[in-house]
Parts: structure tokens; C-alpha cells; sequence
């Protein structure tokens, strides 16, 4: 493994958490799901510092692969995309803000509209200024957050378009990790009946999950965003997307506890019997969810140590958790590390245990951490 130039972080060997990145998976996956769909073009969701992997790194190992799409959601994150890919197409999904129409022409970046003032600026902007800078044209099919409703893109039609150039239409699923759920049938029905009414723009509807919905969801561009990280976009299911993060804790102390000794803030956790107890240099300051903490009532999270699943011992607190490693083989010193994420220990286990999205962990993995990309 190699500490590549775009890792940021403290150096290694001061780190109290390591975060490595595996860009080699990270291609693998997109191509996987690319293969999946020969007629559309795969695009990357490379928002929230490219889920967490970051951006200058994870961007340019996607174009390697052959993706030539990204979608951001601000300004600031489209502009180190485009440091990190000179000639892809970069989209910013959370809309045009007032008076930023400059600041896309600029880098060469393509805002997503999703309302008629919106559409009214980008199209004033462009035609004042000669550019031929297309847009995304958004659309509410359930969501109810941005884009316009289906009645107000079906009353606007193409013609309402006139002067504002678009390069697709899109809008979002809403649950389309859940299968069977009726509003996946709808949305991609509406969607059908706008591509009617919009038939020179090409459409873009499947994100991560949606892939997995099959031909009727794919259309002409589909955008993966939590897939390519390595979480499951079909949950209840085998993953088949290959792991791309993982985190290591550095241990910082090792301690042995009797029994009906208490573990950390306000004694949740108690000792059965004689236990050994390694304090690893990561906590909820790191990203790490303080909610899988481990109590006498609720079992919390685990780690990797030596190849055996060790329980937490009490709360995850700010800097530092404390797991039971007394079944770890082999002998523990200061400075080892355990895995908090990996193969066995997923994003969605972690998620599962604190009772969240694998989305929120991935994305909260923070800047004390050492990165450390292997392709």
C-alpha cells in the first residue's frame, strides 16, 4: 500500500485513524454497473468530497475507468472536480443560486434547473453572453424537494425551452432500493410521459438502486452515487459491489478490567468476568457514529482484531472507544491498529448498528483521519 499525492490528512504515523481508499474497487464498480446497462452512459455522484474518498483522488481514478459525467451538489465541489477532470461534464445538482451564472461559465460547469426562474437567468445569461453551456432540466416525480412538478414541464413543453440550452432531462427516485414499492412503477411512468413531451432531450432516472430496476429505469444516462463507494444498492440482498473504504484504529492504550467494572461515560457498559480492553485513537470527532455504542442492554458495534470480531465496550465518545478484545489472538501492543471498516465490517453494518444510512457514514468520515489510496 501506498500513500498516494492526493491523500490529505496528519502523516501515518501520527494518526490515531487510518483511511484507506481502494481506487482499483472504486473503478470496478463503476464499470460493473456500467456493464450492466451497454445502451446508457454511466455518469459518477461524486457529491460530499466523492462520498467521503475524496474528490482529487476518486475523480480522476473514475475517469481513468471511462466515466466522462459527474454530478456535485455545490459550486466549490465542481470546481475541484473540474481541477480533477479537465474535460469531463460536471453538473451541480442543488440548482442555479442568483447571480452565479458567471461562476459556472467560468470552469465550464452545467448547473441542473429545476425551476422557472432558474431556467429564465441560465437562459438570459447564455444568450447575453453567446455561450453554448447546456443545463439539466429537473423534474419532480415524487420527491418533492427540487425540480419543477410534472404539470408545470408538461404545460412548459419543448417550446417553453426556446433560447435555454439543456442537454438532458432527469428527475430522482425516490425509493428505489425497495423493489416492490407502487411509486417506483409510477415514477418511472411519469418519466416516460415527460421524455414524450421532451422528445429531443435525452432522459437520465436510475441512480445507485435504480440500476438495479432494470431497462425500464435506465434511459439514456444513469447517475450511481453510494454503489460506487461499495455500499449495497440492494438491501436485503447479497452486495454485489466490491468494498471500497476502510478504517483502521490505532490502539493507544491496553488495560485489563474485572469483573463488574464499568466502560466509559455514565458505566453502560459492565465487565463479565476478567476482560482486556484496547482503547483505539478514533471516536465520534472522526465520523465514527457515537450511536453504535455498546451497553449492557444493546450490543453496539465491533471491530476487527486479528481476524475476530471484538465488541465495543461502552460509548463511542468524542476522540476514543474502548472495545473488549480479550478473544483477539496473538499478542496487542500500543500503536496496532483494529479495523472498524472492511470487508467483514461494512458500511451498512455500521449503519445497521447505530441505527442509520451507510450514506451518513461514509460521508461523516472526517479530515483527522491519515488517507491512504491503493489502486
Amino acid at each position: 500500500m501506498s500513500r498516494d499525492p492526493a491523500a490529505s490528512g496528519p502523516p501515518l504515523r501520527e494518526a490515531g485513524g487510518v483511511l484507506t481508499v481502494d481506487l482499483g474497487a472504486l473503478k470496478a464498480n463503476w464499470r460493473m454497473l456500467a456493464g450492466m446497462a451497454p445502451g446508457s452512459e454511466c455518469a459518477a455522484v461524486v457529491k460530499a468530497d466523492a462520498y467521503g474518498t475524496g474528490i482529487e483522488a476518486s475523480v480522476p481514478a473514475l475517469a481513468r475507468a471511462g466515466c466522462r459525467t459527474f454530478f456535485v451538489a455545490h459550486l466549490a465541489e465542481a470546481r475541484r472536480a473540474r481541477a480533477a477532470a479537465p474535460y469531463a461534464d460536471i453538473y451541480v445538482l442543488n440548482g442555479l443560486l442568483p447571480g452565479t451564472a458567471p461562476a459556472y461559465a467560468t470552469d465550464r460547469l452545467r448547473p441542473v434547473l429545476g425551476s422557472a426562474e432558474e431556467i429564465a437567468e441560465w437562459a438570459a445569461f447564455t444568450r447575453a453572453e453567446s455561450l453554448d453551456l447546456a443545463a439539466a432540466l429537473h423534474v419532480d416525480t415524487g420527491m418533492n424537494r427540487l425540480g419543477l412538478t410534472v404539470a408545470q414541464a408538461l404545460e412548459m413543453g419543448e417550446a417553453g425551452l426556446e433560447g435555454c440550452p439543456i442537454s438532458f432531462l432527469m428527475t430522482h427516485f425516490v425509493s428505489a432500493e425497495e423493489p416492490p414499492n407502487p411509486i417506483n412503477a409510477r415514477q418511472i411512468e411519469d418519466f416516460a410521459t415527460l421524455r414524450a413531451a421532451f422528445p429531443t432531450l435525452p432522459g437520465s432516472l436510475a441512480n445507485s438502486s435504480g440500476v438495479f430496476l432494470g431497462p425500464q429505469a435506465h434511459h439514456d444516462l444513469m447517475r450511481p452515487g453510494y454503489a460506487l463507494y461499495g455500499g449495497n444498492p440492494q438491501p436485503g440482498r447479497p452486495n454485489p459491489m466490491r468494498p471500497v473504504v476502510g478504517l483502521e484504529g490505532r490502539i493507544v492504550q491496553l488495560r485489563f478490567v474485572e469483573h463488574g467494572d464499568t466502560v466509559g461515560y455514565n458505566a453502560q457498559w459492565t465487565a463479565r468476568g476478567r476482560r482486556r480492553i484496547a482503547v483505539i485513537s478514533v471516536g465520534y470527532a472522526d465520523g465514527y457514529p457515537r450511536a453504535a455504542s455498546s451497553s449492557d442492554a444493546h450490543p453496539g458495534a465491533d471491530a476487527m482484531v486479528g481476524g475476530v470480531r471484538c465488541p465495543f465496550a461502552g460509548r463511542v465518545s468524542m476522540d476514543l472507544i474502548a472495545i473488549d478484545v480479550t478473544e483477539a489472538p496473538g499478542d496487542l501492543g500500543r500503536g496496532d491498529s483494529v479495523w472498524l471498516l472492511c470487508a467483514e465490517i461494512t458500511v451498512d453494518d455500521v449503519a445497521a448498528r447505530a441505527g442509520a444510512s451507510g450514506y451518513e457514514i461514509l460521508t461523516s468520515l472526517g479530515r483527522r483521519h491519515a488517507r491512504r489510496y491503493v489502486d
